[in-house]
């Protein structure tokens, strides 16, 4: 089986399995994956961004067994819809960077180590996509991988959310990734799974300084005080219009980058 499979839970390593969301969109790809952890042998999960207020997908998340912790990426609506039905149906805990999306839980801290689903789990806060964004770092029985989010995707790449989510953060969480073990198995919030985080995150990199490159080169055609929609007009060209309105966001903090 292979991605995308609406409504079926596919395994893609020995303590990680993934129910995509039946949400396709411009801003969610083929949709939300929700991450099951567990490793072979524990008795209950740890659910990994619940997804949006589905009722079926949230069932079948429920119906995998039982789960003792749910932990979202980030605060967006297609990740975090139907946290509250799904723990409430549960009877789980869940936890989040920033407080306010945290329930019967304490919020998540930078570089804190859980264990539960018979893993141990390390946070990062790798924000840039929004302020609250985190990756999960999972290591087990010789195998690595790490939850993403939004802040890596499995094709294509992040919106800056501005002015919540800032390039200059954004920029400093993928070189944070570029410095895990290679080989590590990324399991991000929309998309397949890729095979090597550090490849990835070096691409991230290599693409967002070609962008950089052309929103100056705007620029300079357009004038220093040129609008978010005029560069995006000019560096968007060849790109379907449909993704202007996404396109503009990253754009926005492009540009307060570089006039920062």
């Amino acid at each position: 089986m292979s991605h995308p499979a609406y409504g079926q839970f596919r395994e893609v390593a020995p303590f990680a399995s993934v129910l995509l969301a039946d949400n396709p969109s411009i801003m969610t790809l083929d949709g939300t994956n929700s991450w099951v952890l567990r490793a072979p042998g524990a008795s209950a999960s740890v659910v990994v961004d619940p997804g949006p207020h589905d009722t079926v997908h949230l069932a079948q998340l429920a119906d995998a067994g039982a789960v003792e912790l749910i932990l979202v990426t980030h605060h967006h609506g297609d990740h975090t819809g139907g946290m509250a039905a799904f723990a409430s149906r549960v009877r789980a805990p869940v936890r989040a960077f920033d407080p306010s999306w945290c329930l019967r839980g304490p919020a998540l801290c930078d570089g804190e180590t859980l264990e539960a689903g018979g893993l141990e789990l390390r946070i990062m806060h790798t924000p840039g996509h929004t302020s609250d964004s985190i990756s999960v770092a999972v290591q087990h029985d010789g195998a690595s991988a790490t939850l993403t989010g939004d802040t890596v995707l499995g094709r294509g790449t992040t919106v800056i959310a501005h002015p919540d989510g800032t390039l200059g953060e954004y920029l400093d969480s993928l070189r944070r990734l570029a410095d895990c073990p290679q080989g590590t198995l990324v399991l991000p919030g929309h998309g397949p799974e890729l095979p090597d985080l550090a490849a990835t995150a070096h691409e991230y990199l290599a693409h967002r300084e070609q962008r950089l490159d052309q929103v100056r080169a705007a620029l300079a055609q357009l004038g220093p005080d040129a609008s978010p929609r005029e560069v995006v007009e000019v560096v968007y060209a060849d790109v379907d219009p449909a993704l202007w309105g996404p396109a503009e966001y990253s754009v926005r903090a492009q540009l307060e980058y570089l006039r920062g």
